[in-house]
């Protein structure tokens, strides 16, 4: 016997189908021969390559044979397997192993359903015909076949009321219409199948063919056949029971002998060669619209219903017409048995059990009712599918009408059937199996985990069915997104099913038509309770596995510096290294710095996962900086906290930080500057020279403390402590991970716009940047001053020193040359004053004509708080009268200069 490797594959094939089907050779010939067409087609499936969900489908089927164990170990397998790149198309293995590992004997089983069509027998065309060429035996929705005849009989009123449709068996011809039929004459139908091989148009060679050939009508009956008489003799004109037969052929889109489709019209119509009486050609032309009708319906549903991309909805619609041309075949069925029994007893066209013209009127009202709206309905679904298809077949259900308002809902119940199957797999398991994008949530392959909950899930909106609110929609996205965030960013591995329990799903289209007719009770219901179980869940396990709320106020703490004795003694150890140029610091210096400073402070007490996250940051060094210009606190984030931190939030964080730095140094610059006055008040009193200057430097020293004290409430109170309360209210009440995702979104916006960091406000934060550069500069000045006034005074006390001294030895305590060179320093000293004063007067004047512009642009600003800001800073009015005295010394000088102009302007 050959080996494996040397079997060819025709005999491989061969032996594959003797294996599904359990016959010999010889007996699967035509299934041999079918499978190889299969193979040679150009049909490929559509299966969407995710190795996450593979591989999450071969362990619920574990669970589902309580195999934990192996669930855990296939789990910890498949890690292994991750990290190692031995193979490169592991879903193509996970895959096959899923496969392999169904059970053939369930109808749902692919191999199952593999082994069911081999074992059927092959069409009479099967060698001629490609597979997916031929008509459908069934529909091609995946719903079982259904035995049991038809609820309702048809009668005089058309199509019978859409109950349980019968969709492959036989049906018993209804008796309404054969009265008084001998038994053994009464036809037998063998279902729609056999319908579905009348073509669309025929030739009219075909239309002279038996209709025993077109429908099973039973065997004929042993006797001759009576030809029926002419209604007029042989005058020409044909008779009725002729036009009879030719309708219950243009019924079914066939031209008949007489009435023929005419293309430039688009209609039927009765050849004008025909000699036919005016009231039969009226009464012929109106029921030969029941056959535009059905050819309008039936091309529709045969060009849509072989096409793959139209998706499991759309073919789900077109499932709906066949099942409802399908009916109407029933009746045409009917009628045909009824006019072959009148053929075969020779009843006249005048006898009231026959068939005419008029009673066929009468009879075909109701189904030429129903044809037109799903002509109607046809139209209006052009060129749409999945949940917008939905929507048509929604929105033409808003009738009047009971009878075509029943219709379009049974086909809505049809059509939103897949769409319901789509979102309780998505609501209940995280499943998204969107082949041909019909569900009206998207999913993008691109994105990786750690965008996962803003960009990998998307609402489509035009896919989103009208009957499906927006709310309703948007809670179904997020139940999903939850189960899939949990699964694959916080590799928690509950199964969805102990997350929330999952309710019934529509497991037929009368489940559907249930559950559509209380879209705000049961409905609404089952997607409330999923969304609060799954968001619940998903917020307890950021909150006790990822301390999410503890990450939250880590980031006011220090980024916002809401830890005030950390930030204090964080900058005492600091100041030392950020005096120097940026370009001599090290990060792990200032690393050290800022451990020392966590120790040393209730900073210490945190939680350790919060302090090994806090680092420092070194900004991009311009010329002239100095380490308080690029120092920054950082928080590193990772996991499923990037989700609320995201890259643009730590961005928005690093901003505020680096303002409220500025802002920290100089209130402690300040401190520095009112030590330095404290200290050196009483030893500069000896020297009364310094007077006048101190005290200027003392008043422009409480200027800007009043100014800066005002600005850090604002900042502190108005913005972040109000801004945080809003915020945590608001994450203490939200119920998803979104609402606290947006809340915190702005909660950044709101800091940064009263932070001045927008775009509205960069005028004001260029003036509050300036202001504060005249508060370096006047410490810097001050700084220059006491260094000078010391070092004369240091002079002045040694002078002192040396004259007592030489006073106690009995000495003249100077000489005349030492005394005249004490007097000639202190000349050049008490000369340097009008110079520091000049000084001190122009930084003055600068920083008080940059608080005014600054005043001027918050009394402007749009926001209210900013224009309360500015009532603070100048509640005694100083800067506007600062203002007014400064224009009346410009008119007077200006007075002095040009008197005439003056006084001509007094006197005009």
């Amino acid at each position: 016997m050959a080996t494996l490797d040397q079997k060819s594959p025709n005999v491989l094939l061969q032996s594959l189908c003797c294996r599904i089907t359990g016959k010999s050779e010889a007996e699967v010939a035509h299934q041999f021969q079918y499978a190889v067409r299969v193979i040679g087609s150009n049909y490929a499936p559509t299966i969407e390559r995710d190795e996450f969900l593979v591989s999450e489908k071969i362990k619920k089927e574990l669970l589902k044979q309580r195999r934990e164990a192996d669930a855990a170990l296939f789990s910890e397998l498949h890690r292994k397997l991750q990290t190692q790149g031995v193979l490169k198309h592991r879903w193509s293995i996970l895959y096959l192993l899923l496969s392999l590992s169904e059970d053939p004997r369930k109808p749902s089983s692919r191999v199952g359903n593999y082994g069911a069509l081999f074992a059927q027998a092959l069409p009479r065309d099967s060698h001629s015909t490609p597979f997916y060429c031929t008509r459908p035996q069934s529909l091609a929705l995946g719903y079982g076949d259904r035995s049991g005849g038809l609820t309702a009989s048809v009668g005089t009123s058309g199509i019978s009321s859409l109950g349980v449709y019968t969709l492959n068996g036989p049906s018993p011809t209804p008796q309404s219409l054969l009265a008084g039929q001998p038994p053994q004459s009464v036809a037998q139908p063998l279902g729609s199948r056999l319908a579905w091989a009348l073509p669309i148009s025929s030739s009219p060679s075909s239309a002279l063919a038996p209709l025993t050939n077109r429908l099973p009508l039973g065997p004929a009956a042993p006797s001759t056949r009576v030809v029926r008489p002419r209604r007029d003799g042989d005058t020409g004109e044909v008779s009725e029971a002729a036009l009879v037969r030719d309708i219950l052929y243009v019924f079914q889109g066939i031209d008949g002998k007489f009435i023929k489709m005419s293309a430039q019209e688009n209609c039927y119509k009765i050849d004008s060669k025909v000699l036919v009486c005016k009231s039969l050609k009226g009464t012929s032309s109106r029921l030969a619209e029941l056959g535009w009708l059905h050819n309008k319906v039936r091309k529709y549903t045969d060009a849509r219903s072989l096409d793959r991309a139209f998706g499991l909805v759309g073919q789900s619609f077109c499932a709906s017409l066949h099942q409802e041309l399908k009916e109407y075949y029933r009746l045409l069925s009917v009628l045909h048995s009824q006019l072959q029994v009148e053929d075969d007893q020779g009843v006249t066209v005048c006898t009231e059990s026959s068939l005419t013209l008029r009673r066929l009127l009468v009879w075909m009202y109701d189904p030429k009712v129903r044809l037109k709206t799903l002509a109607a309905l046809v139209d209006f679904c052009q060129g749409r599918k999945g949940g917008e298809l939905a929507s048509a077949v929604h929105a033409y259900g808003k009738t009047g009408d009971p009878q075509m308002r029943a219709l379009v809902q049974h086909i809505l119940s049809l059509v939103s059937h897949p769409i319901l199957n789509f979102l309780y797999r998505w609501i209940y398991d995280g499943e998204l199996e969107d082949t041909y994008h019909e569900f009206f949530v998207a999913s993008d392959p691109n994105v990786k985990t750690d965008r996962l909950w803003h960009d990998k899930y998307s609402l489509r909106k035009s896919m989103i069915p009208s009957f499906i609110t927006m709310d309703q929609a948007r809670k179904v996205l997020l139940i999903g997104k939850s189960i899939n965030f949990l699964h694959q960013v916080c590799h928690d591995r509950t199964p969805p099913g102990k997350i929330t329990s999952a309710s019934k799903s529509t497991d037929t289209p009368k489940d559907a038509a249930e559950l559509l007719s209380d879209l705000e009770g049961a409905f609404q219901e089952k997607i409330d309770a999923a969304y609060f179980d799954t968001s619940k869940y998903l917020l307890n396990v950021l909150n006790r596995d990822y301390l999410l709320l503890e990450h939250l106020q880590a980031m006011r703490r220090y980024l916002l510096l809401g830890q005030g004795d950390f930030i204090r003694h964080l900058m005492d150890l600091l100041k030392p290294e950020l005096v120097r140029p940026a370009t001599t610091l090290y990060q792990h210096n200032l690393t050290g710095i800022l451990e020392t400073a966590v120790r040393a402070t209730n900073a210490q007490f945190d939680n350790a996962e919060i302090l090994k996250r806090l680092d420092v940051r070194l900004l991009e060094v311009s010329p002239g900086d100095t380490g308080w210009d690029v120092f920054s606190l950082d928080y590193h984030v990772d996991g499923p906290i990037a989700t609320l931190f995201t890259r643009e939030c730590m961005g928005h964080y690093l901003r505020v930080f680096n303002f409220l730095w500025r802002a920290k140094r100089i209130e402690y610059t300040l401190t520095d500057i009112w030590k330095g006055q404290m200290c050196n008040a009483k030893l500069l009193k000896t020297m009364p020279e310094l007077s006048g200057v101190l005290h200027q430097c003392h008043i422009l020293a409480s200027e800007m403390v009043h100014f800066i004290h005002q600005m850090q409430y604002y900042i502190t109170f108005e913005v972040l402590e109000c801004s945080w309360d809003e915020l945590w209210n608001k994450v203490q009440q939200a119920q998803d991970l979104d609402h606290i995702i947006a809340a915190h979104e702005v909660f950044l916006d709101t800091i940064i716009s009263r932070c001045l960091l927008d775009n509205n406000t960069r005028s004001l934060l260029n003036q509050l940047r300036a202001i504060f550069d005249q508060i370096i500069e006047f410490q810097n000045a001050q700084d220059t001053l006491y260094r000078s006034a010391l070092e004369e005074l240091t002079l002045r006390l040694q002078y002192e020193e040396r004259k007592q001294q030489r006073e106690e030895e009995g000495q003249w305590g100077v000489t005349a040359e030492q005394e005249e060179e004490e007097k000639r320093r202190i000349q050049e000293f008490q000369k340097s004053i009008p110079n520091l004063r000049s000084q001190f007067r122009v930084l003055t004047h600068f920083y008080q004509s940059i608080v005014q512009q600054f005043l001027v642009l918050l009394m402007t600003s749009t926001d209210e708080s900013l224009r309360f800001l500015s009532f603070r800073l100048d509640f005694n009015e100083h800067y506007r009268s600062v203002t007014s005295q400064g224009q009346r010394t410009t008119s007077a000088s200006f007075s002095r200069s040009h008197p005439r102009t003056t006084t001509v302007k007094h006197l005009t």
